[in-house]
């Protein structure tokens, strides 16, 4: 991107010969816009990105000094270059105090100055360029909440990034253990309500009686024991985001008090005779089938309706086979450091194995399987034998349980292993469109080592 540089100073004269010096030699190719005065030169600030400052410190009305400190009030990274009269050091000194990027003295040598500049403008852009990687890396950190490469993970953080930027409503849909706590706290942290409270509040864990008041909050001499005021947790989540996990096990009470704040955007404390607008965000989860309760009338429709403004799914596992190594070796990365263990590895025959259990508990499950081989095994890498569950049945595929149950263990461990590197090699190549470079590097495999099992299973890039 192009860079402007302003030149300040009260003569005319001296602002077209630097100018026309700095236009003249510099390297890069940057906008030069001038002005007779500071108060000029701030107007032209808030009309233009302004990347480098030169200026002079002996200016009539505003001063230099004066100039300095409103520019790095305004963007503290325009680097500001401070030109003074040989008898003014002290003052030169003095606006490195105050911020200035450096200075130099009248009469100055040309190829210095143009030298100077030209740091000043690459020093700039790399503070705009660590910045903006700073952001980036943050951003990616929240999105690597959901660890993977699948077509499904990207598709999901896609959209959790899409929904953060809107005030919606949202209700999350998945198996127990697929992160849906994550992808409301990632929708909340990329959203414009990211430096306001995010609330979460786990339904079944609370007491129905004692739920409501938390909610709403009470008056002193609501109920028995209610001794004093108490704000509840929506008034605590103004302004932020209010989630609530498992909603499908919310009382038809509580249901219908939720349905009034999302459509009035109010709330009445338990023992109060006002209502109170609030500016909360909801994001509802939940693991049950909503239709199905609707149907047996356990759920409103009309609440479900007002929740389900955006719906989001959180993947199974079973979904996305091909993210199991990613997850695993990112779980395995965080034990060791969590338990102070030196870096370990997973073995080939151990990733199959993960990759071909049935994980009911999904992620969650997973996470716990890999720290428990890490507490009780010195392997490295960890094998198989390392995981504490029956791996000579709950690997197999449904075509293939009952002929694994009855097989001899090595021939059932075969035919699993069999299938999901077919399955596995089958699915890279299907997101990567053929191309099997892209493919083996997905897998973390040597190409040689990809073609040879495409052999060996006759499996055809295309």
């Amino acid at each position: 991107m192009k860079q402007t540089l302003l030149i300040v100073d009260d003569m005319k004269d001296m602002l077209v010969f630097l100018a026309r010096l700095i236009g003249g030699s510099i390297a890069m190719d940057i906008d030069i816009c001038t002005a007779q005065n500071a108060e000029s030169a701030l107007v032209i600030m808030t009309e233009k990105k302004i990347n480098v400052v030169l200026a002079d410190i002996r200016m009539p009305k505003m001063n230099g000094l004066e100039f300095l400190k409103k520019i790095k009030k305004k963007d503290a990274h325009i680097a500001v270059i401070m030109m003074t009269a040989h008898g003014s050091i002290e003052t030169a000194v003095e606006s490195l105090k105050c911020g200035a990027y450096d200075y130099i003295t009248k009469p100055f040598d040309e190829e210095k100055l143009v030298h100077m500049v030209t740091n000043g403008l690459a020093h700039n852009e790399l503070l705009v360029r660590n910045i903006d990687l700073e952001q980036q890396i943050r951003n990616a950190k929240i999105l690597k909440g959901f660890i993977g490469e699948s077509r499904t993970v990207e598709m999901l953080c896609n959209t959790i990034g899409v929904v953060a930027r809107t005030e919606e409503t949202v209700l999350i849909t998945g198996e127990t253990g697929t992160g849906k706590d994550l992808a409301a706290n990632m929708i909340h942290s990329l959203s414009l309500r990211a430096e306001k409270p995010f609330v979460a509040v786990n339904c079944p864990a609370i007491p129905e009686n004692i739920l409501e008041s938390e909610l709403f909050g009470y008056r002193k001499g609501a109920f028995t024991g209610a001794t004093h005021d108490k704000e509840g947790l929506l008034a605590t989540a103004e302004g932020g985001t209010l989630f609530l996990d498992e909603i499908g096990d919310l009382s038809p009470t509580l249901q219908a008090k939720l349905l009034r704040v999302l459509q009035e955007k109010e709330i009445k404390p338990l023992g109060d005779n006002k209502n109170r607008k609030v500016n909360v965000r909801i994001i509802a989860a939940t693991n049950r089938n909503l239709d199905k309760k609707i149907a047996e009338g356990q759920f409103r429709d009309d609440l479900f309706y007002r929740l389900n403004v955006v719906s989001i799914r959180t993947p199974a596992l079973r979904d996305i086979l091909e993210d199991i190594p990613f997850i695993a070796n990112y779980f395995l990365a965080a034990g060791c450091r969590e338990l102070r263990l030196a870096p370990r590895q997973f073995s080939e025959n151990a990733l199959r194995v993960l990759a071909s259990k049935r994980w009911s508990g999904n992620v969650r499950e997973l996470q716990n399987t890999v720290k428990r081989a890490l507490i009780f095994s010195q392997n490295d890498p960890v094998q198989p034998s390392d995981f504490d569950f029956d791996q000579t049945i709950h690997p197999c595929n449904d075509e293939n349980t009952a002929e694994c149950a009855t097989s001899e263990y090595r021939e059932a461990k075969r035919k699993m292993l069999e299938s999901f590197d077919i399955h596995y090699i089958t699915n890279l190549l299907d997101i990567w469109k053929g191309n099997v470079t892209n493919a083996a590097r997905a897998a973390g495999m040597e190409r040689q080592s990809f073609q040879y099992l495409m052999r060996k299973y006759e499996i055809d890039s295309q």
